[in-house]
């Protein structure tokens, strides 16, 4: 689970310190005031380690690419736009769900020389001189130890364009393999993996690929969903492939329920597990959406399958265009939720668009359901109210405590974004509840009141 992140001079961002990443985590804000640019920031660790170019420090994205999580551009559109320093700092921690135990090639049936479960990783990625993304400085911490690469002094003789390698802390160090050097490597390779000449440098620089590792696994157990979703169709083709994902328009819903229910796989444990289409059912018909929900086979020799719906007890099944588009849209994040291995992080963008208020609000518990029982992290962006007031009940009625949920406000002054951190008491009130958090509700109130009141008397004269 992803535990805080950092930046710096990252778009709208000057700086973020050391925000805290919880098993829900909410932005909200006003429009432009910062939120999406800090799942975007994820969302470029992500694609860059999915990349398979090695020699790119930070894949930006393609216009309609299929790879493309998120677009940017040029390094400079990264860039703060009031930067005095020309380069992004960044910095990401996550915890395993089991211990990371590293142990001495020597003795490899040895007590671990180092252990533990949680890793930070960091970076500060400058602008080269053709205007490309380079790593200025790259470090991991692990057990109370960093290892870090930044660029080697220019006096050294040779070491011009080349990077060292320091370990920072006590009781582990690096054993050089004799004859290969001690400083002078290859650059990073991406934003966060050490050169192969490192790796053959030291008869114990396992430790360094393990963490290269880690990240890459934390980056592909991290999905997204974007905020607009794909129209519903009226067939579905799907031919026969197991989907990674729902898609950023979460347009493979269907091929991830089919596989789900090819390959037997059950949502829960126990006498209570379920199949995944049965349990998104059961959401659907939770939130009030329909009363009955199958996908079934059209044409075997074409590899076609509808979804029909059923919206009440006495109603016929309908396919799902023909029923309201709120149903379409939270269709693939449910379905994302519950598809997912267990430990995945979930990013979402705005998944309350064209959701009933009740709706909305029955996401937020769709959300605790698969942070209790699945330890799926949600991070979601968010202009809902509704889906915050459910979060704030929930904790007063202890089914989520205030500490496995992380709500933030963001704003935008002079052009730069700034981050509250909204604290949570034990009975779900926020105490620091920002100024017109979603505007000013009495204004409307207020005003209605006044013209009510001129026109009685306009009647009355």
């Amino acid at each position: 689970m992803l535990t805080s992140l950092s930046l710096s001079n990252f778009k709208a961002w000057k700086h973020i310190e050391k925000m805290r990443l919880a098993p829900i985590t909410a932005l909200f804000g006003t429009n432009s005031s910062g939120k999406s640019s800090i799942l975007q920031y994820l969302l470029m660790l992500k694609q860059t380690a999915d990349s398979p170019d090695r020699q790119q420090v930070l894949f930006l994205g393609e216009e309609k690419s299929e790879k493309s999580l998120v677009v940017f551009g040029t390094f400079d559109d990264l860039l703060y736009k009031a930067a005095d320093k020309k380069s992004v700092g960044m910095s990401l921690s996550w915890s395993m769900s089991g211990s990371l135990e590293i142990s001495n090639p020597e003795e490899p049936k040895g007590d671990p020389v180092l252990s533990g479960n949680a890793i930070t990783y960091a970076a500060d990625i400058a602008r080269d001189s053709a205007g490309a993304p380079s790593v200025a400085r790259m470090a991991y911490s692990f057990a109370e130890h960093q290892f870090v690469m930044q660029p080697a002094s220019d006096a050294k003789k040779g070491t011009v364009g080349k990077f060292d390698l320091q370990v920072e802390g006590s009781g582990f160090t690096l054993d050089r393999i004799q004859g290969r050097p001690r400083v002078g490597f290859a650059p990073p390779i991406k934003c966060y993996g050490f050169p192969d000449d490192v790796r053959a440098a030291f008869k114990n620089a396992g430790v360094l690929s393990e963490l290269e590792f880690a990240f890459e696994q934390q980056m592909q157990r991290t999905y997204y969903l974007g905020p607009l979703r794909a129209h519903p169709q009226r067939d579905y083709r799907w031919s026969g492939e197991k989907p990674q994902d729902m898609g950023r328009r979460g347009d493979k819903f269907v091929d991830a329920m089919l596989s789900a229910e090819r390959k037997k796989v059950k949502v829960g444990k126990g006498k209570g597990a379920k199949s995944l289409e049965a349990t998104v059912a059961y959401w659907l018909k939770v939130l009030g959406l329909i009363y009955d929900f199958k996908v079934s086979e059209v044409s075997k020799s074409n590899n076609l399958y509808e979804v029909r719906v059923q919206r009440s007890k006495d109603s016929a099944h309908v396919l799902l265009p023909d029923v309201g588009f709120g149903v379409s849209q939270v269709l693939p994040v449910i379905v994302l939720c519950y598809y997912v291995p267990e430990g995945s992080t979930i990013l979402l963008e705005q998944p309350e668009i064209h959701l009933h208020p009740m709706v909305q609000r029955g996401l937020a518990d769709v959300f605790i359901d698969v942070a209790k029982k699945r330890k799926v992290q949600i991070i979601v962006e968010s202009h809902s109210e509704h889906m915050l007031r459910r979060l704030q009940r929930r904790v007063a009625e202890e089914k989520l405590s205030k500490d496995e949920a992380a709500l933030y406000f963001c704003t935008a002054k002079n052009g730069a974004s700034e981050l509250s951190d909204l604290k949570l008491n034990l009975f779900g009130d926020i105490e620091n509840w920002p100024l017109d958090f979603f505007g000013n509700e009495m204004e409307d109130i207020v005003e209605m009141a006044k013209a009510a009141r001129s026109r009685r008397q306009k009647g009355g004269a």
